[in-house]
């Protein structure tokens, strides 16, 4: 416990730093939001058109993206030194944490949140869900509303599972950014839509070797029902908070094995 109050201090303490500089923050924090929402737009105006993609109409496409950026706006509060920590190994500054009495990993999460992206992202994901979940025709209840708050823990803790892989890699190669861009950033693209669209390489992809279809696609599926969940085992709906448990507890298992291996690159 002694740890984890000195983790979320150090969190505190970072978002406190980012925040002397205000306006920085806020315009940058409203750059990343119309950045985001430029896609979105382009979504929702040929939706507008075509009606639908493969059955989901433009409110259920909107849940889908809400669940994605409200997670990954978490994530980035939790995991950001993750996110970049081939840099940190590049430059010297892991040997740093090797001195200090404190678990490596834990250090790193906690440890810097990118107040910048969280904010754009968090704000884009409530402003879609606010515009989406009234219209989608779900009903709020005790199990569904627990159901959802734990997809969300789950879709935090499988992509910071990734960012976790990804980072420990990093004691085998030092540089993984492109291994990060085609694991994380390429397939949390294609998470954007309902898997049932790809071919089943992109599907068995998002299913079963980057899960990505566990953090929004499925737990949609648990409230809206859609026809193409029928390709599927419906038990996956049930499990896919279970999923992001196993991958993070996979991940962190697979951290304490490589983190061995490490040697300074030096500065």
């Amino acid at each position: 416990m002694g740890e984890l109050r000195i983790a979320v201090q150090s969190l505190k303490m970072s978002v406190q730093a980012r925040m002397q500089y205000r306006v920085d923050t806020l315009v940058a924090s409203i750059a990343v939001f119309v950045r985001e929402s430029a896609n979105i737009i382009v979504i929702y105006l040929a939706l507008l058109k075509f009606d639908a993609i493969n059955g989901w109409n433009v409110n259920e496409m909107l849940f889908l993206f809400s669940i994605l950026f409200l997670t990954y706006a978490v994530v980035v509060s939790l995991f950001a030194d993750l996110r970049d920590f081939s840099r940190m190994i590049r430059e010297g500054r892991f040997d740093r944490l090797l001195v200090r009495p404190r678990g490596l990993l834990l250090q790193l999460i906690l440890n810097n949140a990118d107040v910048i992206a969280s904010v754009g992202h968090g704000t884009l994901g409530i402003l879609l869900f606010l515009l989406s979940a009234g219209r989608v025709g779900i009903e709020w209840n005790p199990v569904t509303i627990l159901y959802y708050l734990c997809a969300i823990i789950g879709g935090v803790l499988m992509q910071g599972g990734i960012f976790i892989i990804c980072s420990a890699l990093s004691f085998y190669f030092v540089e993984t950014g492109s291994i990060r861009s085609i694991f994380y950033w390429d397939m949390r693209r294609f998470a954007g839509y309902p898997i049932s669209i790809y071919n089943k390489l992109i599907q068995t992809l998002l299913m079963y070797v980057v899960p990505f279809a566990f953090v929004n696609y499925f737990p949609a599926q648990f409230f809206l029902r859609k026809p193409d969940m029928a390709g599927y085992n419906e038990a996956y709906i049930y499990i896919a908070p279970l999923v992001g448990v196993f991958v993070y507890l996979l991940a962190y298992l697979f951290w304490r094995v490589s983190v061995r291996r490490y040697y300074s690159t030096g500065n």
